[in-house]
C-alpha cells in the first residue's frame, strides 16, 4: 500500500470519527433538553377544542413552577381511572381564589368577577359533579377544558382541584401539525 492510500484511509477514518462524535453530541444534547427543559406531549381527545385539537403535539416545559390563570398545563390525574397518561387543561383559578359557575348563563366567575373567555367552544351546560362555590386550596389550581361540555376536568370529583406538584409543565408551543405551529 502506498503512503497516499494510507493517508487517505486515515483521513477518512478521522472524518467518520468527527461525524460520529457530532451525531452523538447532538443526540445527547437533545435528550438533555427534553429531560430537563421540556417534553413533547400529544393532545388526546377534544376537551381543548378549538384551541387544541386531537393529535396536536405540544412543547411542554417544567422550568417554571409558577402557574397563572389562563396557562395551559399538562398534569397527571392518578385518581382519574378512565385516562391513561396525562390531561391537558387550562388553569381557570389559582390558590385561594373562589370559582363560581352560573349554569343558566354558562359564565364563570372568579372572586365575583366574570371571566372573559374568548377561547372557549361554548358556554357550560354540563354540571359534572360541581357544587359551588369552590375555593381553591393552597398549592392547587382549578382547571377546565376549553370545550367545556366535552371535558372532564376540575368540576368532577375524580379530578377536583389539581395539586401543582402533579403538573408536568406548561404548554408553550404547538409543534405539529405544521399548519397549527406556533405559540399558545
Amino acid at each position: 500500500m502506498t503512503k497516499q492510500k494510507e493517508q487517505k484511509q486515515i483521513e477518512l477514518r478521522l472524518d467518520l470519527y468527527d461525524w460520529l462524535q457530532s451525531i452523538v453530541f447532538v443526540i445527547v444534547a437533545c435528550v438533555l433538553v427534553f429531560v430537563f427543559l421540556g417534553r413533547i406531549v400529544t393532545v388526546d381527545g377534544r376537551s381543548m377544542n378549538p384551541t387544541l385539537v386531537h393529535g396536536d403535539k405540544l412543547l411542554v416545559s417544567n422550568i417554571s413552577h409558577h402557574y397563572e390563570r389562563g396557562d395551559i398545563v399538562v398534569f397527571d390525574a392518578p385518581e382519574f381511572d378512565y385516562v391513561s397518561g396525562s390531561l391537558v387543561k387550562r388553569i381557570i383559578a389559582t390558590e385561594n381564589e373562589t370559582i363560581s359557575i352560573d349554569f343558566n348563563t354558562g359564565k364563570v366567575s372568579i372572586d365575583g368577577v366574570e371571566l372573559d373567555e374568548p377561547y372557549i367552544a361554548e358556554f357550560i351546560k354540563d354540571f359534572e359533579d360541581y357544587e359551588e362555590p369552590i375555593t381553591v386550596p393552597p398549592g392547587h389550581v382549578f382547571c377546565m377544558g376549553d370545550n367545556r361540555n366535552h371535558s372532564t376536568d376540575s368540576r368532577t370529583n375524580s379530578i377536583g382541584c389539581v395539586d401543582t406538584r402533579e403538573i408536568l409543565g406548561k404548554a408553550y408551543l404547538i409543534l405539529f401539525p405544521l399548519k397549527s405551529f406556533g405559540t399558545l
